[in-house]
């Protein structure tokens, strides 16, 4: 005889990961506070002892603004971690973990006997809200209409409006990526249309700066390799060989149209791809340019990034850039790279390449680039560097202004970072640690990088998680190729709670001050927050939030 059907939930807030394996273990989240202007999420779990399709989820609240409903799905992690992860991780095991928001078809779900499920719940509070409590009322129904369960949340809106964001923050955007997942050519009005949807997804979410491929990025290409050749700039050779003598022609027309395609999205500023490859400053990015009357590669892994040849290219080109930035109105917002995360041993490389910029740009340009060793920015090699949040404590104790920071799969011991197998707490305390340092801007390499190590190889992001066998899973991506747009992930809505916080905190400044909002933040703790040093548990993350919102209720 069949055993009676049971149909069970709970409310969880949006910092759960619910794993198909194992019942929720975090408290119950029945209410919540927010601000004017902010994205709001919490998620309810389901789970059943039967196989049931077809089940209605119906979300009804006195709040008059649309909720969007998306099922938390199921990706594989074959490499979760590093061997010598540290212990703040919710598994080391390989398996299928939590992290594509899917569109609901038809607001249904299914339940599977003896697996845990979530649904995500997101309502934008845009600046129409009535301050006030409001209930939203979540019920599962059965394909014959009978309530399974329902959950309920109270939701007060408060008077204050998150003020705008300040941080500067850009997830590289990895173009070609776009153009060989869907099968496109580059810049055709296929891949301009695809480009606008992963740009509109990241703007939403805080991604304010966008990588801007004026040649193919030199970036995680392996040496002699190519990428496949997203280039903005149309470069003809007018007169002889590739040399000292060279004349060269440019064309602008891509990036002019780039730039405007970003702004209609809400992008405001501009990084330019780097100058010279990654990791030494050696070689010189691929460029392809019209000569003889066919398309060739001029310069690229074989070329001698100090030799004559490409600094007689820089010093016609950078003059002609910036004419065109200028005439777009975008200088102020403009950032230049050298190479991506130079090291002791290229120090020299680097000075050279770095040397020859900044001679052929006005100094109005900052320079920013990533790495981990101080002596770059001692020695007035670097100007702005960005270091990552494992090394940055050497640069803050040096009062470098208007410090950056950023992480990536090599910071996996004690700071925040956003892999699959780590709490998602994790992840939103960075928005606490930008905010106490006055950090000015925020960088990570895999907005949507869809190769192997090395684009070497294309892969399928959600089949292949990790890069194959390289990168923890998460480290390489935040959206997922959709078949109609991108697919936001749990780790980008997360970051982007992350940086509301980080803007709540603001607003709460220009009422009390900065000791006082720290005060506040670091309330009961045995030591000071610090990039590593910070407390673990869901529940206080939260708290703290809560703490930051009552406080700014008291003066708004």
């Amino acid at each position: 005889m069949d055993k009676k059907m049971t149909f069970q939930t709970i409310s969880l807030s949006s910092l759960s990961k619910v794993f198909a394996d194992e019942a929720p273990q975090e408290a119950s989240y029945k209410q919540a506070t927010a601000l004017r202007g902010e994205h709001f999420a919490y998620q309810i779990a389901y789970t059943s002892n039967q196989q049931m399709k077809d089940i209605e989820v119906e979300i009804h609240s006195t709040l008059g603004l649309p909720f969007t409903l998306r099922a938390v799905g199921l990706v594989p992690a074959e490499m979760p971690c590093y061997a010598d992860h540290d212990e703040h991780v919710l598994r080391t095991a390989p398996g299928l973990y939590p992290d594509p928001l899917y569109p609901l078809e038809e607001s249904t779900i299914i339940a599977l006997p003896g697996q845990w499920r979530s649904v995500w719940i997101h309502v934008e509070l845009d600046a129409s809200v009535v301050a006030g409590t409001y209930n939203v009322h979540v019920s599962f129904l059965s394909p014959q209409g009978e309530k399974l369960s329902e959950e309920v949340l109270e939701l007060t809106v408060l008077a204050a409006t998150l003020p705008k964001q300040k941080l500067i923050h850009t997830e590289w955007f990895h173009t070609d990526c776009i153009a060989t997942q869907y099968n496109i050519d580059v810049f055709s009005e296929a891949h301009w249309s695809r480009i606008g949807q992963f740009l509109e997804t990241a703007v939403k979410h805080g991604i304010n700066m966008i990588l801007t491929p004026i040649f193919t990025p030199p970036l995680d290409t392996a040496i002699g390799g190519e990428r496949p050749t997203v280039q903005l700039i149309d470069v003809s050779v007018v007169e002889g060989k590739i040399d000292a003598s060279t004349t060269y022609a440019f064309e602008f027309s891509k990036l002019e149209r780039w730039v405007a395609l970003c702004q209609s999205k809400g992008v405001e500023y501009f990084e330019f791809a780097h100058l010279f490859t990654q990791w030494g400053a050696k070689h010189t990015p691929k460029i392809v340019a019209t000569m003889n009357g066919s398309e060739q590669r001029i310069f690229g892994w074989d070329t001698d990034a100090a030799g004559e040849a490409y600094a007689h290219f820089l010093e016609q080109f950078l003059p002609e850039l910036d004419k065109v930035i200028r005439r777009l109105g975008i200088a102020s917002c403009s950032y230049f790279h050298v190479s991506d995360e130079p090291t002791k041993d290229h120090l020299e490389s680097y000075k050279n390449a770095s040397d020859l910029v900044r001679k052929l740009l006005p100094p109005d340009y900052p320079i920013i680039d990533a790495l981990t060793n101080i002596s770059f920015y001692e020695q007035g090699i670097v100007q702005k560097p960005i270091p990552s949040n494992d090394h940055i404590e050497p640069f803050l104790e040096a009062g470098v202004p208007d410090l950056w920071t950023y992480y990536c799969c090599v910071q996996y011991k004690e700071v925040s970072n956003r892999f699959f197998n780590m709490p998602s707490a994790r992840n939103r305390i960075i928005g606490l640690q930008l905010y106490k340092f006055d950090i000015q801007g925020f960088l990570h390499w895999g907005y949507n990088f869809y190769y192997s190590q090395y684009s070497m190889k294309q892969l399928d992001p959600f089949k292949v998680t990790d890069a194959l066998y390289t990168f923890p899973s998460g480290d390489s991506f935040v959206v997922y190729p959709g078949e109609t747009g991108p697919i936001e992930s749990i780790r980008l809505e997360v970051f982007h709670e992350a940086l509301q916080d980080l803007r709540a905190l603001q607003l709460l400044e220009t009422y009390i001050g900065k000791e006082r909002t720290l005060a506040l933040i670091e309330e009961g703790l045995p030591e000071p927050l610090t990039f590593s040093v910070y407390p673990r548990s869901t529940e206080w993350m939260l708290d703290v939030r809560e703490r930051i919102n009552q406080a700014i209720a008291t003066y708004s």
